[in-house]
């Protein structure tokens, strides 16, 4: 897995404390780690815990202004405990603290899935054909369609979602958000929360999502760059439609004949010789699914959107000095061009 920095300033917690916690409860973690932070991601923090023969990851919230509803690690933890029984691809978790005398937060552990994890461009050492970048596209979407296929009963996770009613919910909660977070230097965007709440279908289906899914949360085998061994970071899984989930996951994913400001903001390579297009990944979804995308311009606009709200809600605190990673600085110039995005798929 590259990525993988020296912990920034504003994130450092004691690794000592932290250690006596964990060794505590996992036998044989005598000395202290190596702690590195890995780059990728901008949402809640991961860690690497290098142990002298085991290596072990730890996430944790970020500090300043969070919606109520994220960065819930009791949560996360508890979904990947439950599924991953049924869900191979669940990484296996180790402890949760929610003691916050130890690092200052709820946060928990896991075993580190070691694997590649495409990034913006793959590590030199991995070079894909096309038939090979076609053929990894598609076990990704077979990856989430399988997701789709579990049965919350099965995992104990029954009671994750909220039931009927949730892409009116997503609609709702996510233009609440956006108003919440938003600055002057992004749009107001009413217009596209105003279409959405006039175009918004029926759920499809009632199904476990990840809410989160793109190439930059798989991990490849190491010795097969097409073969899925981990999905990562389920912070927003949940109940709900289908369609949603593949809206929020292509928004996400930028073909090689999109404009220069999505190639600037791209962060997986979907650009790659072979790779499909997006509305090639909808048809092979719907017919691997069993479903309809007579709708789809309802779940582009609402995938483009909600990526929008979820990266004015990590501005905001950038704005606001609640952090200072450069890596945050233009993301409001990504908000505008969401919006805009929106308003082009709406036409």
């Amino acid at each position: 897995m590259a990525g993988d920095t020296a912990v920034r300033s504003e994130d450092a917690f004691d690794v000592g404390t932290v250690h006596e916690w964990l060794a505590g409860r996992v036998d044989g973690l005598d000395a202290p780690p190596e702690v590195r932070q890995f780059s990728g991601g901008a949402s809640n923090l991961t860690y690497l815990l290098r142990y002298p023969d085991r290596e072990l990851i730890l996430r944790r919230p970020p500090a300043g202004r969070k919606a109520s509803s994220a960065h819930d690690m009791s949560r996360e933890y508890r979904v990947q405990k439950h599924l991953k029984p049924v869900f191979r691809y669940v990484p296996e978790m180790v402890a949760f603290c929610d003691d916050h005398d130890v690092l200052g937060a709820d946060f928990y552990v896991m075993e580190r899935i070691v694997g590649t994890i495409p990034r913006k461009d793959f590590p030199p050492e991995v070079q894909l054909d096309p038939v090979q970048a076609r053929t990894l596209a598609f076990t990704v979407v077979d990856t989430l369609v399988e997701l789709h296929d579990v049965d919350p009963a099965a995992a104990g996770l029954s009671d994750l979602g909220r039931g009927a009613g949730y892409v009116e919910r997503q609609v709702r909660g996510w233009s609440d958000r956006y108003r919440k977070a938003r600055t002057w230097n992004v749009p107001k965007a009413e217009s596209v929360m105003a279409w959405l709440d006039e175009h918004r279908p029926d759920d499809v289906k009632s199904c476990l999502i990840h809410n989160d899914y793109r190439l930059d949360n798989v991990v490849l085998a190491p010795d097969d760059p097409l073969r899925v061994v981990g999905v990562l970071d389920w912070e927003m899984a949940t109940i709900g439609d289908p369609l949603m989930d593949l809206g929020g996951a292509l928004a996400y994913w930028i073909q090689s004949d999109d404009p220069y400001l999505s190639q600037r903001a791209r962060r997986q390579p979907t650009h790659l010789p072979g790779m499909p297009t997006r509305r090639e990944v909808v048809e092979y979804y719907c017919d691997r699914a069993g479903l309809s995308s007579a709708n789809w311009a309802f779940y582009e606009v609402f995938g483009l959107f909600r990526l929008a709200a979820i990266a004015q809600q990590i501005y905001y605190r950038y704005h606001h000095k609640q952090t200072r990673n450069p890596a945050f600085r233009q993301f409001w110039l990504n908000v505008n061009y969401l919006v805009w995005r929106a308003h082009k798929a709406m036409r």
